[in-house]
C-alpha cells in the first residue's frame, strides 16, 4: 500500500490518568508501532483526554493537577498531545461523547470527512474546495512547482492536527480551538482516509463485559463506528474477553489487538501501583512514572496520603 492509500489514524485515550504513567505513554508507542507494522495504517497523532473531576473515582485528584502531569509526561513527544476539553465541561462525559466531540472537531478545523471503521467513507478526507477562487489553508510557495504533492499535503494535515487540535505547553496556559471556526479546506490530489480510534488497555475492554456498566448504545457507537486498539495488560487475553460480549463479537473486526511482546515490562505498570509506591515511599516509583511527573507530585504533595 502507498502512503496515501493507508488509513490515517488518530489514537484517543480516555481515562483518569491519576497519575499518568510510563505505561500510558508506552501504550501509545506500542499501538503506533503495531499499526505501522500491519502495513495498513499511518498514525498521525495521539490524544490524551483526562476524565472530568465529577467522575467520582476515589482518590481522583483535581483535573488541574492531572492535566499538568499529562503535559509533563508528553512534553518530549512529537506526536502525543493532551486535550483538556473533557475536563473543562460542566460535568462528566461518556467515552462515546468524547470520541464524537473529537470527530466533529476534526471536521470543523480540517474540513475533513472522517470515515468510520465499519463503513469506510467514499468521500476523500481531503476535499476539493467548493469555491475554486477561495483561499485554501495550505499554499505551496515553491516556484518550481505550484501543484502540491500527496506527501506534502499529508505532512500539512499531520502538522495541522498536532498544532490546532490538541494542547501543548506552556504548562500554565491551556488553549481551545474555536469549534465554530471555518478554516477552509485543503486541495485534494489524493484520497486519504482518516479515522479516530479509541486506544485502551485490555482492562477497559474487559469492563465492556460487565453487565450494566456500559450503555449498550454507546458500545455500539464506540466499537461499531469508531473502533478500538487494545494493548494487552497483565497477561490478559483480549480474544477470550471478546467472546464474553455479544457486541464485541459482533464488531470483532473493528477491534485491533496489539500483538507484540506479551511480557512487555510496561504491561504491568498502573496508576494504582504508582499511587501505592508514592504512599509507601517505594523507590520503584521511578519505574512507573517519568521524573518530571514525580517532581510535580512531590512539589504538590499529591498521593502522599492514602486519601489521595
Amino acid at each position: 500500500m502507498t502512503e496515501t492509500t493507508k488509513t490515517h489514524v488518530i489514537l484517543l485515550a480516555c481515562g483518569s490518568f491519576n497519575p499518568i504513567t510510563k505505561g500510558h505513554i508506552q501504550m501509545f508507542e506500542r499501538a503506533r508501532d503495531y499499526l505501522h507494522k500491519t502495513g495498513r495504517f499511518i498514525v498521525i497523532g495521539g490524544i490524551v483526554s483526562p476524565v472530568h473531576d465529577s467522575y467520582g473515582k476515589t482518590g481522583l485528584v483535581s483535573s488541574r493537577h492531572r492535566l499538568t502531569m499529562c503535559q509533563l509526561a508528553v512534553q518530549s513527544s512529537d506526536w502525543i498531545r493532551v486535550d483538556p476539553w473533557e475536563c473543562y465541561q460542566d460535568t462528566w462525559q461518556t467515552t462515546c461523547s468524547v470520541l464524537e466531540h473529537h470527530r466533529d472537531l476534526m471536521k470543523r478545523v480540517t474540513g475533513c470527512i472522517l470515515s468510520n471503521v465499519n463503513t469506510p467513507s467514499i468521500t476523500p478526507v481531503i476535499s476539493q474546495p467548493q469555491n475554486e477562487s477561495s483561499q485554501t489553508i495550505y499554499q505551496n510557495n515553491n516556484n518550481v512547482s505550484n501543484k502540491p504533492t500527496a506527501a506534502k499535503i499529508l505532512g500539512k494535515v499531520g502538522e495541522s492536527l498536532s498544532r490546532i487540535c490538541c494542547v501543548r505547553p506552556p504548562m500554565e496556559r491551556f488553549t481551545f480551538v474555536d469549534e465554530n471556526a471555518n478554516l477552509g479546506t485543503v486541495m485534494r490530489y489524493e484520497e486519504i482516509e482518516l479515522r479516530i480510534l479509541l486506544l485502551c488497555g485490555s482492562d477497559l475492554l474487559e469492563s465492556f463485559c460487565i453487565p450494566g456498566l456500559w450503555n449498550e448504545a454507546d458500545m455500539e457507537v464506540i466499537v461499531g463506528e469508531f473502533g478500538i486498539v487494545v494493548v494487552p495488560r497483565d497477561g490478559a487475553d483480549p480474544d477470550r474477553i471478546m467472546n464474553h460480549s455479544s457486541i464485541l463479537r459482533k464488531y470483532k473486526n473493528n477491534i485491533l489487538v496489539v500483538k507484540d511482546d506479551s511480557n512487555h515490562p510496561m504491561s504491568v505498570v498502573s496508576s494504582t501501583k504508582s499511587r501505592l509506591a508514592l504512599q509507601h515511599g517505594d523507590g520503584h516509583v521511578v519505574d512507573y512514572l517519568c521524573q518530571p511527573v514525580i517532581d510535580y507530585i512531590l512539589k504538590s504533595q499529591l498521593y502522599i496520603n492514602a486519601s489521595g
